[in-house]
């Protein structure tokens, strides 16, 4: 594969550090955690690690509330450690991918520290101030993800500051040069240490709309999409002016000419928007923005044939020589063997899934443990760590449930994450699905994964190649993939009951094999279907 474009196609294996391994015995995974792991990450046969953040913080938001951006919190290790990391997963031919959270800082930033003092010091411009109505209330009606109004008062200036999460995230002033400067320099850092690319945390909210209007609102029978709906309140307004301004695109194509400058490190934004599938094909135009971006698009509840391939087609029909990137499941939603399962866990679902996100036209994110076929785990308010789950209890329990321990072994104790109480429990349920008891069976999970991998290595064209989807029933997806020569013909049953299909004007010159995942098969212009059978094959 070319250095260069190494991403394209790449499968990403993302690591939220907290949970993976503990090498320290402080209950809390680290860098050292990570090191310790980077053999058993290689022989899933991904391309990339993507770690999600490690940098100092406070922690209100578990490290996505930066207070600075150049150097590693204790609590993950030190700057020698990253060097470390970054050798060992260069020595197993492991790309690295880094969380950048550009938009907002911790509001223990020595920037905010500053910012806040009054109106008069050298850093006064470098948030998003706004003197209040002439009633003293807020500039305007903007609200934040993580509950209620998106500005908080500060008394020192007489003036709120803008935080589209917690209010110990405030808003960067992007409109600001010396901001947009600072921010770059801080990714140039990265850069010289060696990373392979960096995935853009909350990369549509960097701007705001500099005449502070209120955001319209939105009729309820639109009140939906990633996990908002009437329990919050931001599922009420259409987010056009404190999201997705017009001016982004400016800032990203700087952010390139920046990355461009290290050939082979890629850009991954993550979008968020009112029209989200709009903003990545927008956000990937060219050779001068994003490599690549992904949506919240497959995070949803919905799951089915038709969903996949609405969602997929109005992507391809919008992005041009842009280049998707897809994922089912990440840090901020529900596991997704829970997710789109119901609740019954099905381990050859399990497999399907994988199967189906490595088989789509883009790049692949896939969430650690998605490997293992995990659920969501039940945590109860006392053991609740995130604050989103705390403020909106009971209504939504928060993330905490996708964020538990990586289960190493089937022991009670710990599942040989670590030596002691972890920072979230480990669940019972996961005991039966470490790696060391998958590791054994031929047929896991876990070993299905890899084997789809290494087996995806050798067909390019499921890789780099077009998608067009075909029409099937409402239980199986069928696609298409192909490139100037070679056509491959990929089907998946969403169902646990066998399903067959009849498919005439096909011509099928041979079954792929050696995928190992659950069974299809090829008889009188028919695919018959196992349950949750996935079907490959070479055609005429």
């Amino acid at each position: 594969m070319n250095q260069v474009s190494w991403w394209r196609g790449a499968v990403i294996y993302q690591i939220y550090p907290r949970s993976l391994m503990d090498s320290n015995g402080d209950g809390v995974g680290d860098l050292q955690g990570i090191i310790a792991k980077l053999d058993y990450i290689a022989s899933l046969n991904v391309d990339a690690i993507w770690i999600s953040p490690f940098f100092k913080s406070p922690m209100k938001d578990f490290g996505y509330d930066i207070s600075d951006y150049r150097a590693i919190d204790p609590l993950f290790g030190t700057m020698a450690d990253f060097d470390e990391l970054i050798a060992k997963a260069h020595s197993l031919d492991i790309k690295v991918v880094i969380d950048q959270v550009l938009s907002h800082t911790s509001s223990q930033h020595q920037w905010f520290v500053e910012s806040r003092q009054d109106k008069l010091n050298p850093m006064q411009d470098w948030y998003v101030w706004a003197d209040p109505k002439e009633d003293g209330t807020p500039p305007n009606n903007w609200l934040a993800i993580f509950g209620g109004c998106a500005w908080e008062w500060e008394p020192r200036r007489q003036q709120y500051y803008l935080h589209n999460f917690l209010t110990s995230q405030p808003d960067l002033n992007f409109h600001n040069a010396d901001v947009r400067a600072a921010v770059l320099d801080n990714v140039k850092f990265w850069l010289d240490k060696g990373v392979d690319g960096f995935r853009l945390d909350a990369i549509t909210f960097c701007y705001h709309d500099e005449q502070l209007r209120d955001n319209p609102a939105k009729p309820a029978d639109m009140r939906q999409g990633r996990g908002f709906s009437e329990d919050n309140p931001y599922a009420y307004q259409y987010h056009f002016y404190n999201n997705t301004r017009p001016q982004t695109v400016s800032f990203i194509e700087d952010l390139r000419q920046l990355i461009d400058q290290y050939p082979g490190v890629v850009t991954l934004g993550e979008v968020s928007s009112e029209d989200s599938l709009a903003t990545m094909a927008e956000y990937t135009q060219g050779n001068g923005r994003l490599h690549m971006a992904y949506s919240f698009e497959l995070l949803t509840d919905d799951f089915s044939p038709q969903y996949i391939r609405q969602t997929v087609e109005a992507l391809e029909q919008s992005i041009g020589d842009g280049w998707p990137c897809w994922a089912i499941g990440n840090h901020d939603v529900q596991r997704v063997a829970s997710r789109w399962g119901k609740g019954a866990f099905n381990g050859d679902m399990a497999k399907m899934l994988n199967a189906l996100l490595c088989s789509l036209r883009g790049s692949v994110c896939s969430y650690q443990g998605e490997e293992l076929g995990l659920t969501e785990v039940e945590i109860g308010y006392e053991q609740l760590q995130d604050p989103f789950g705390i403020a909106f209890w009971p209504m939504f329990k928060g993330r905490d449930g996708c964020r538990t321990p990586m289960p190493w072994t089937n022991q009670a104790q710990f599942a040989g994450f670590s030596d002691t109480s972890p920072w979230l429990p480990v669940c019972d349920k996961h005991l039966p699905l470490a790696v060391e008891q998958q590791e054994g069976d031929a047929d896991s999970i876990l070993n299905c994964y890899r084997q789809l991998l290494a087996w995806r290595q050798q067909h390019p064209t499921l890789i780099t190649g077009d998608i067009k989807f075909i029409e099937a029933n409402d239980k199986v997806l069928l696609f298409e993939r192909r490139t100037a020569d070679d056509r491959i013909l990929v089907g998946f049953n969403f169902s646990v009951q066998p399903q067959t299909l009849t498919l005439k004007e096909i011509k099928v010159k041979a079954l792929l094999s050696g995928h190992g995942l659950p069974k299809a098969r090829w008889v009188n212009s028919e695919v018959q279907f196992d349950s949750y059978g996935c079907f490959f094959a070479s055609l005429v």
